[in-house]
């Protein structure tokens, strides 16, 4: 689909909290105080800011199945803010996959969740990380709103 907008942002990791629920085989890895199961599946609760033509903030719940190659990753993130100059939130449904350093994910807006300026936003973006970044990670939404 073609949108008549795009919106350019930086967004930051402001909170992840991760846990496992299913842990197939028994094996995994710590690393502070997260554990990540080899193969297995786990919640990450997320906090995300956005500066740019999108600013706010967005909480989110990832759903995480590690396995030997790239993890699928599903997530439903609420954002609260604006885009393109209008006020208001909107949800993100995310999918996408992940390994150790690097994230693809399709941003899709969830249609009838907006609220204020954002109620009629309809739009879709692709992530690509390669690794950590101190600046925050690029993220273009093309969009409309009916």
């Amino acid at each position: 689909m073609r949108y008549s907008h795009t919106a350019t942002c930086k967004f930051q990791v402001a909170s992840w909290s991760e846990s496992a629920y299913v842990d197939i085989d028994g094996e995994g890895t710590t690393v502070g105080d997260m554990y990540y199961p080899k193969r297995g599946l786990s919640k990450a609760e997320v906090s995300y800011s956005y500066r740019g033509d999108i600013q706010g903030t967005g909480t989110l719940v990832y759903v995480i199945a590690y396995k030997a190659d790239a993890a699928p990753v599903l997530g439903l993130e609420r954002f609260t803010g604006s885009i393109g100059g209008r006020e208001g939130s909107c949800v993100f449904r995310h999918v996408g996959s992940q390994d150790a350093g690097s994230v693809s994910a399709r941003l899709e807006v969830v249609p009838g969740m907006g609220t204020g300026g954002l109620e009629g936003l309809v739009g879709e973006a692709e992530v690509a990380i390669a690794g950590h970044s101190d600046d925050g990670y690029d993220l273009v939404l093309a969009y409309d709103i009916g």
